[in-house]
């Protein structure tokens, strides 16, 4: 895959094609400057011509059990049930 960079009043901009596998390259130095690692998640986000993709960085399950024990607690205190919390969800589901 082969893309080339115009340089543009100190803006660069990097084109890339869409492979018949619907793949795009993110340019090197586009990934060094920004960090990126191959395995990354990324949410995309489409719409007219335009296409935004945005890292999502996954908590680590410490992250992870430290927000569930926040969100018990919070719930705890509010006197909130879990089925208080599947209704909500059923609720929400019917209404999009």
């Amino acid at each position: 895959m082969s893309y080339f960079t115009l340089v543009n009043k100190m803006v660069k901009i990097s084109l890339t094609k869409l492979s018949s596998k619907g793949q795009i390259v993110v340019p090197k130095a586009l990934r060094e400057m920004l960090g990126l690692k191959t395995g990354e998640i990324f949410a995309v986000y489409g719409k007219g011509d335009v296409i935004i993709l945005k890292r999502i960085k996954l908590p680590t399950e410490k992250e992870f059990d430290k927000l569930l024990r926040w969100g018990e607690e919070f719930a705890k205190k509010r006197g909130i049930k879990r089925e208080d919390i599947m209704k909500a969800i059923q609720d929400m589901r019917k209404t999009g």
